[in-house]
């Protein structure tokens, strides 16, 4: 495997750069992303006009070409002879990493074909940001856009109620409170974080129990993030000896051996047979 990087006298390699962006606040861009792009020859855009305002704020003036998901393989041709060329080809999307629930993985799959370099520089993942601040398991399952179809819907959820791991959705606000009920029945018992607006002004995080989980009374602007939990684990009550089973041990101690008295009194407690065994240990040393 070799690993690229740019080179000495600061020239940028040329092939296709998967950049991030940011999820809201145009603050959250890394200072390399910018020098990417100000040297790109073209920046492929989801949106250009919700990209312009980006690139505005940084005085980037590449060229633009509007890639989206219905337009990305009609463009495949071109962009693939522009990387040809040995230009330089920024990927962005409206906001967060290309490629993740956004346009991005047919372009790269038509590059790896074509042995062009793939370059990709991190940043900003509503993912990552929604789970960090979960307080749930590191391990999570990213499953990314609530399914249109109800069906679909009904029978994911019941595969992914399965999973002892935190799981991350991305949804709209009213696709949300016609799931409310779904995820209510599928993750009975976990936790959830509701996060809308992440790195806005208005941003509003919301965490409740699944069981209590509420619809919006109205549809807030922009996608969600949600986290649930993974599965809570309930502390089992701890079963002690009863007066009567002690009673019976101190009765067949000087008479079986810890192993018989253990598997006797195991056949009808449920107390661990290390509790049972550490008791009859006792009892012999008292004695």
């Amino acid at each position: 495997m070799i690993l690229h990087s740019e080179n000495k006298n600061n020239q940028v390699k040329s092939g296709l750069y998967v950049i991030a962006t940011p999820i809201g606040n145009l603050g959250d861009i890394t200072l390399r992303a910018i020098e990417i792009l100000k040297k790109s020859d073209y920046i492929l855009c989801e949106d250009t006009r919700v990209s312009k305002n980006l690139l505005g704020k940084y005085d980037i003036k590449s060229k633009l070409i509007s890639n989206h998901k219905f337009n990305e393989k009609k463009n495949l041709s071109k962009i693939i002879e522009i990387l040809k060329m040995n230009c330089v080809v920024s990927l962005i999307s409206d906001a967060g990493t290309p490629s993740v629930s956004d346009p991005g993985v047919i372009l790269i799959n038509e590059c790896l074909i074509n042995k062009i370099d793939i370059f990709p520089l991190p940043g900003a993942s509503a993912v990552t940001t929604a789970v960090s601040i979960s307080g749930f398991s590191e391990k999570f399952f990213f499953y990314g856009f609530f399914p249109e179809k109800n069906n679909d819907l009904k029978e994911n959820l019941a595969l992914l109620s399965n999973l002892d791991s935190s799981i991350v959705f991305f949804i709209s606000p009213r696709k949300f409170n016609k799931s409310v009920e779904s995820i209510k029945k599928n993750f009975s018992g976990r936790k959830i974080l509701v996060c809308r607006e992440m790195t806005k002004f208005y941003e509003e995080y919301i965490r409740a129990d699944v069981d209590v989980l509420e619809r919006f009374r109205a549809d807030p602007k922009g996608e969600l993030t949600i986290v649930i939990s993974e599965k809570q684990k309930v502390k089992k009550a701890s079963i002690t000896l009863k007066e009567s089973d002690k009673e019976n041990i101190e009765k067949m101690i000087k008479k079986l051996s810890i192993k018989d008295i253990t598997d006797l009194i195991s056949q009808y407690s449920n107390v661990p047979k290390k509790e049972i065994y550490n008791y009859c240990l006792k009892l012999k040393d008292e004695k």
